[in-house]
């Protein structure tokens, strides 16, 4: 007698008689009966499928059959939404399963009816392109259902009118909210937990589980179980939830919100109207004091800089006399009441930041992007944090993800995130690598230091681009290497179109790749993975070097001296698990289907001249294997 799950998976099951396209996959009729055997017996589950094993739906299908009350997490909203849109009504449909479904996806992603109607009694105040913007917003809000700004496609996702129209924890007003009867965010949360099953992302887990986000921490005790796709990104999702972050952004958020309040709900204190100008300026000033310092830096590395103390003491005065002026008013409206709350929050992360020690398990850091600033508290280990909040909210837990062994084992993930008594599995890719890809190292590469090293690489991919008449992705480790390997790209005069990372949206450059057929791309970190390019439009792939992560990264640093300061070897144990998985997401570029066929170029001399390397090929899909030029060529030729 058929089992469920093979009632439903097998050859001759449900999802095979009504998904036209369906492959039976062995690897994916396991993992699902041991995600139901989990889900049955409360275990928590860790499981490495690769790439093309299905491994959606080898968790939709017992989610569904499990009857009980199932969350489901994925990476990104472009994936929540192909998940929810595309892959789970297909099952439900297949499978005719009565289950109630949901999408739920965080509060920036709902239009807010009350900052809307703020910000069109302040339509004067904007520029032209930001009115165009604002008005079709308000056109689209007279008919949205469900209010996700990601319904409206005139309006670009990064266009600076979004924050005026959506809500944030430190802006909500919550139930005190004079349209709280038509909140899109309210009806989405109660769809969601009225859904037998729901669809969120890491972000909205991790704010759920840090219970941040006023009037939410509500999945975590109605669930009976949460599946965690995409799981190797969680515990840096998780990292920045249980720490602390205030932005120059929130700041001028706030005066600029406070002067939309003031003119709302009081108008008889025109000397606050001049106080939130200069907190508007201290914001900005702020910022500038951090010209000319890296991205990201280290606490330490500032506090002997008197400008930017000089700047932080104005911003702590300027929020200090907004607050005072904010608490005469303080009763006259919610919106203002809200506004002098957020002060007292900011003017308490501010203190928090700036204490003299800061606590051994935090790392204190800021990050400079080109109009603002944050900085950030973050825990240096999560794992008994989120551990224990785990054990408060008894669930089964289910992380899944084609990357989070090292080799057979996965005590790095286990480690990141306290899971020391879950279960694992793992199953290999059903493609056959040994034929479909080939893996190429070449031979006589200078060290990566090499000032010399970028033109070697290029020198080794351009034979190969014109052996696959382009059809490549060029990914680097750096934004410099890259930009430099575009400089030389451009001088061979490139016969095929050349796309690189900055010049549009990723979307945009990845639409493109596919339309051109013929195209090479050019990118840094976030092509290494969730990228899925199948068929011929991507036959080559070059990887310039081991993804080690950034030296100079101040949490990267911190987790690594608490490692040494256990006892611990921090390169062999956290940096090299790290880099082998990261390089095993890029290396999953190539094949994503079973008709795909294609070449590997890993430049990094290292992989095989350091004891390290084992842990990176024991990582690595099944590959066939060269380190002659003319093999590659011959292959991707053949093509």
């Amino acid at each position: 007698m058929l089992s469920e799950i093979e009632a439903v998976l097998g050859a001759e099951g449900e999802l095979a008689r009504h998904i036209e396209g369906f492959s039976h996959r062995q690897q994916q009729l396991e993992m699902a009966e041991k995600v139901l055997e989990a889900i049955r017996d409360g275990e928590h589950l860790i499981v490495e499928a690769g790439t093309g094993t299905g491994k959606t739906f080898a968790y939709l299908v017992p989610a569904l059959l499990s009857g009980q009350k199932v969350v489901i997490s994925t990476g990104t909203r472009n994936l929540q939404d192909q998940l929810f849109l595309r892959d789970l009504p297909r099952v439900v449909e297949a499978m005719a399963s009565p289950a109630k479904v949901a999408l739920l996806k965080g509060r920036a992603n709902y239009l807010c009816v009350h900052r809307l109607d703020l910000a069109l009694q302040d339509a004067r105040g904007h520029p032209r392109d930001q009115l165009r913007w604002l008005l079709a917003v308000r056109d689209w809000s007279v008919h949205t259902e469900r209010g996700d700004i990601g319904e409206i496609s005139q309006v670009p996702e990064d266009a600076p009118i979004w924050p005026l129209v959506t809500s944030t924890t430190d802006n909500c007003l919550g139930q005190e909210c004079p349209s709280w009867s038509k909140c899109h965010l309210v009806e989405a949360r109660r769809r969601a937990q009225e859904a037998d099953l729901v669809v969120i992302n890491h972000h909205l887990l991790c704010a759920d589980f840090a219970i941040k986000d006023g009037g939410f921490g509500e999945l975590l005790p109605a669930a009976d179980v949460f599946i965690v796709d995409e799981a190797h990104q969680l515990p840096e999702v998780a990292s920045n939830f249980f720490g602390s972050t205030l932005s120059t952004r929130q700041v001028v958020e706030l005066a600029q919100d406070s002067r939309a309040e003031y003119h709302r709900e009081a108008g008889d204190l025109p000397k606050l109207l001049d106080q939130i100008e200069a907190l508007e300026k201290a914001g900005k000033d702020l910022r500038l004091a951090f010209e000319g310092r890296p991205q990201r830096g280290a606490w330490q590395d500032i506090e002997e800089d008197t400008k930017i103390e000089a700047a932080l003491d104005g911003l702590v005065g300027q929020l200090e006399a907004v607050q005072g002026m904010l608490k005469t008013l303080e009763g006259r409206g919610k919106g203002l009441d809200s506004c002098l709350a957020r002060c007292e929050v900011q003017l308490t992360q501010l203190g928090d930041l700036r204490q003299p020690e800061a606590p051994e398990a935090v790392v204190r850091w800021f990050e400079v992007f080109g109009h603002s600033l944050r900085l950030n508290s973050t825990p240096i280990d999560i794992a008994d944090v989120f551990s224990s909040q785990m054990r408060q909210h008894p669930a089964t837990w289910v992380f899944t993800s084609a990357t989070l062994a090292v080799g057979d084992s996965f005590s790095h993930f286990q480690q990141q995130l306290g899971l020391f008594d879950a279960q694992t599995g793992k199953w290999d890719s059903p493609f056959d690598f040994q034929h479909q890809a080939l893996w190429y190292v070449p031979r006589g590469m200078p060290p990566p230091s090499d000032r010399g090293y970028v033109r070697a690489v290029m020198r080794e991919a351009l034979p190969l681009i014109e052996a696959s008449r382009g059809r490549a992705f060029l990914l680097f480790t750096s934004y410099r290497a890259m930009n430099e390997a575009a400089d030389w790209l451009e001088d061979q005069d490139l016969e095929y179109p050349m796309l690189v990372q900055g010049e549009m949206p990723k979307a945009e450059l990845l639409r493109r790749f596919v339309e051109h057929g013929n195209a090479v791309l050019l990118g840094t970190a976030s092509f290494w993975e969730g990228v899925d390019v199948r068929g011929e439009a991507l036959s080559l792939v070059v990887i310039d070097k081991l993804p080690f992560a950034s030296p100079g990264d101040p949490v990267l640093q911190a987790r690594l001296d608490a490692i040494k300061a256990r006892g611990g070897n921090p390169f062999m144990q956290y940096q090299v698990p790290q880099a082998a998985i990261a390089l095993k997401q890029g290396a999953g570029r190539l094949i994503r289907d079973v008709t795909d066929r294609g070449v590997l170029v890993v430049c990094d001399p290292r992989l095989l001249k350091k004891s390290y390397g084992h842990t990176f090929l024991a990582a690595m899909p099944d590959f066939g294997r060269t380190r002659d030029p003319e093999v590659a060529r011959a292959f991707l030729e053949a093509l």
